[in-house]
């Protein structure tokens, strides 16, 4: 019989037992090995029943287990010492607080996924889990964050196999009082709410959530309430579901659902307010414009708020195509901001502006939320430096007139939480040999550029750890892989052979992540022969483990999963390759560190950065990678293998696969297999462990998500707030007005004149020129702007490259026609063709940058042309 109605009957802990529950709800846990050893010992079935999630453990154990715990001296002791350990971790000082200047009051991070637990299914692949890491090192840290994203009922969806190999999704309904979440309450005790204002007079009402993760509060929005029509009640149901306006609404309930959330929540509980807004991805970029709407309230005009907002917010792009950005049409988006809907006070048409794509090459139909994102923050950074790159050149048409390297978006080099994703094995080897203490400290806070005490550990230790961890990964594999074959509808008597499934003691390959066409999954099934010849080596045999989901709408994709299902099912190789349906959270703690390479192959440079590779470097496992993301900035040939590419223009894409794909053969035959299988005196495989020795202790301290928020905090966090600070109601009029009227003026500023004394068109390195420049400013002053020269060496078509740029001072005033003259040396500091121009750019106190205005005047042609500017 079918329940009617479901509820949660929560556990009346005794007395003794009462800080299990405070344990519970801090997600903490999940990175903390003393708390989940604690919960172990409450009931080790329970627990492993339980998926170790200590709120349905505590739902589970019988209480007469509890009565004999709350009479356990021995286990109260330790629950004593845990509890003290979260207390002191939650109140102490960290390296925040240790930092000297003024820093962030509080940072509001905003993302619309979050991977913190599997015990919280709300994320789809590296985005959420790179916010999730993020938030466990800012509380680590002591970073003052808040984290806001929304709680999907359904989360993304959970995967298995047809028979036939074909990707089945799965939707289980989860019930917030069952997750370790706690509902954010009013003085009264009522849930605390935020409400959007929709078309005809409808409203969005949604819950606001707390999750703990740590030191850092995660608030999720649920819109499953009752106030709410099925329709809008429905708007948080799953991650990245729906059409247009459904994942519209969901974005707006995110960014300015968001912001209201969180001002509740520093109302209610007294938390700092955030002096800096950091959306992750465009997703929640409309929070600027409810920030926007606060101030137009406090009686700021449009362009003033729009200036206070974005001095204090910062954007992080992930994607490296413009596909992957989340675009509206924009009388969908015209239809959702007015009068009769949300922030009725803002004019649409400004709305509007912000995020349609008004520059050569855009859609000039299309709301596009990147755009928004870029043009709502003066600090923006892509994910990798190789990212940062391409995303100056996806956006460049943001900044026209100039070279894409100048566009203002700068990079931050993602990184893993540490202590989430090391194996406890490789943590105990660590802290046998450095401490606990300075173990716990390498891994979340780091700082060193390198872990030279890895150099201690005897080989045969790093040898057997490796061994204890493949065979951890075997039997996790047979277990998963005898549980997909029974939900593919297999019997018992067909399941013996999984018992021989894959060898603790053979070299074993981990591929893991979403599927979209670019990360190219079946790369490795461009030869099946010599793959087969690779799996089956009589004496150097590989094994494959190959893990990942694709997008429910995605049938590329899923025939993708297909046809490597299908590979792995045959007889002939089943024992050396697998594919392991519903990878999350929880399978990948068991894969990284499990495995001997991590493979990674997609089309350069569509990867942005890709963590997956840093996680298993972390625990000793060797990368084989394409040079994108991550690995084309520290990849060396001491701890890892790089695919070469053939990305040229005119390599066709099939014939771009196989090339890469003979490469990636020829790595696992003649390098990869030969170096992992040869022994030494010793008996060891020494060159193998070298290069493992060498990837914990060089790339070990760059990869962490440690390293990773120190960068934003100083780079990103610490200026936005400086800028936010200084942009009072006053300065912000000031600065929207001086825009206006630099915009205004432009067309009359121009270079009138360019002349050198240089007499030749060669000169000696170390010889200084001096310049003089006349330029027109029309109705703007010298205070307004900076006239720069710019020189560097010149490429065959005479583009300076490596430019470096030199102000130049006015001389006197302004000549009867209204021109100004400037002047200024010009260093000839480097060999070859050198070339110089000059520019001039808008100039504030109050800019990031002179590029920010995305204005400047450089000479004309005819004027280049008669200058003779460039040098040989």
């Amino acid at each position: 019989m079918k329940a009617i109605r479901r509820l949660t009957v929560r556990p009346v802990l005794p007395d003794p037992l009462r800080p299990l529950s405070d344990l519970a709800r801090n997600l903490r846990w999940s990175w903390h090995p003393e708390t989940r050893d604690l919960f172990q010992s409450v009931d080790p079935e329970c627990w492993t029943a339980s998926g170790r999630d200590p709120v349905r453990l505590l739902g589970t154990v019988p209480p007469a287990r509890l009565a004999e715990l709350a009479d356990d001296r021995r286990f109260l002791r330790r629950l004593t010492a845990v509890a003290d350990d979260l207390d002191h971790y939650m109140s102490g000082d960290r390296w925040y607080q240790a930092q000297p200047g003024r820093l962030p009051a509080a940072v509001a991070y905003f993302s619309p996924e979050f991977g913190i637990t599997a015990a919280l299914p709300q994320y789809s692949g590296g985005l959420g889990i790179l916010a999730g890491d993020h938030l466990k090192a800012a509380s680590d840290l002591g970073v003052p964050l808040v984290g806001v994203g929304l709680l999907y009922r359904h989360g993304y969806f959970r995967q298995s196999l047809s028979r036939d190999g074909w990707q089945q999704e799965h939707y289980p309904v989860l019930d917030p009082h069952e997750l370790p979440l706690a509902p954010l309450k009013e003085p009264d005790g009522t849930p605390a709410h935020v409400a959007l204002a929709l078309p005809g007079g409808r409203e969005l009402r949604a819950r606001v959530w707390l999750a703990q993760v740590g030191r850092v509060p995660l608030l999720l929005l649920d819109s499953d309430v009752e106030e709410n029509d099925p329709g809008e009640r429905g708007v948080t149901d799953r991650l990245y579901g729906g059409g247009s306006e459904h994942r519209l609404l969901q974005e707006m309930l995110l960014g300015i659902g968001g912001v209201r959330a969180v001002r509740a929540y520093c109302r209610l509980t007294g938390h700092a307010a955030p002096e800096v807004f950091h959306t992750n991805e465009g997703h929640a970029g409309f929070l600027g414009l409810e920030r926007i709407a606060e101030l137009c309230d406090e009686g700021l005009e449009f362009g003033a708020a729009l200036e206070a907002v974005r001095a204090g917010t910062v954007f992080t792009t992930h994607t490296p195509v413009p596909a992957g950005i989340d675009r509206f049409d924009r009388e969908l988006v015209a239809r959702h901001f007015g009068p009769d809907s949300e922030l009725p006070r803002i004019d649409v048409e400004r709305v509007l502006r912000l995020g349609m794509e008004t520059y050569p090459g855009g859609e000039p139909n299309l709301f596009n939320m990147a755009v928004m994102g870029l043009r709502l923050s003066q600090r923006a950074n892509g994910v990798s430096l190789l990212h940062g790159g391409v995303s100056r050149g996806m956006f460049a048409g943001l900044w026209p007139g100039f070279d894409a390297e100048e566009v203002p978006i700068t990079s931050v080099t993602n990184g893993v939480h540490a202590p989430t994703w090391v194996a406890p094995e490789v943590f105990r080897l660590g802290a046998r040999q450095i401490g606990v203490q300075r173990a716990e400290d390498a891994l979340a806070v780091g700082g060193s550029d390198r872990w030279d005490s890895v150099a201690d550990i005897p080989d045969q230790d790093i040898w057997d750890l490796r061994r204890t961890l493949r065979a951890q990964l075997v039997e996790e594999v047979r277990e998963r892989l005898r549980a997909s074959w029974r939900q593919r509808g297999a019997g018992t008597a067909e399941l013996g052979w999984i018992d021989d499934a894959l060898d603790p003691d053979v070299l074993t390959i981990g591929f893991a992540r979403r599927v979209p066409s670019y990360k190219r999954l079946t790369l490795m099934l461009r030869d099946r022969d010599r793959l087969m010849d690779l799996l089956l080596h009589p004496e150097r045999p590989i094994q494959i483990v190959v893990a990942g989901k694709a997008h429910p709408a995605d049938d590329g994709g899923k025939r993708l999963v297909q046809e490597l299902v299908r590979f792995a099912d045959d007889p002939r190789v089943r024992h050396r390759i697998v594919f392991l349906p519903d990878y999350g959270m929880a399978m990948a703690q068991k894969l990284y560190p499990g495995c001997d390479i991590w493979l990674n192959n997609p089309l350069r440079p569509l990867e942005a950065c890709g963590t997956s590779g840093m996680k298993a470097a972390l625990n000793g496992c060797l990368n084989l990678s394409v040079l994108d993301g991550w690995w084309d900035e520290w990849y060396q040939p001491d701890f890892g293998w790089a695919i070469p590419t053939a990305d040229g223009a005119g390599t066709d894409p099939d014939r771009r696969d196989a090339i890469e794909a003979n490469a990636l053969y020829d790595l696992l035959e003649q390098r990869i297999t030969p170096r992992f299988y040869e022994r030494g005196a010793s008996g060891l495989p020494d060159r193998w462990l070298e290069m493992v020795r060498r990837t914990l202790s060089l790339l070990g301290p760059k990869v962490l998500a440690g390293r990773m928020v120190r960068e934003y905090v100083e780079r990103l966090y610490a200026p936005a707030a400086e800028a936010h600070r200084a942009m009072d109601p006053d300065s912000a009029r000031g600065l929207a007005e001086w825009k206006a009227r630099v915009r205004a003026a432009w067309p009359g500023v121009s270079v009138d004149h360019v002349e050198t004394s240089a007499a030749t068109a060669s000169a000696e390195l170390g010889a200084t020129l001096g310049l003089r420049v006349r330029v027109k400013l029309g109705d703007l002053a010298p205070e307004d702007v900076e006239v720069q020269a710019v020189s560097g060496r010149v490429d065959s078509e005479d583009r300076i490259t490596d430019a470096a740029k030199v102000p130049l001072k006015p001389v006197g005033g302004p000549d009867l026609e209204g021109r100004w003259v400037y002047e200024g040396p010009l260093a000839l500091d480097r060999t070859g063709p050198f070339g110089y121009t000059v520019r001039v750019l808008p100039a504030h106190r109050l800019l990031a940058s002179g590029v920010e205005t995305g204005l400047v005047a450089v000479p004309s042609g005819d004027l280049v042309e008669a200058a003779g500017l460039l040098m040989r």
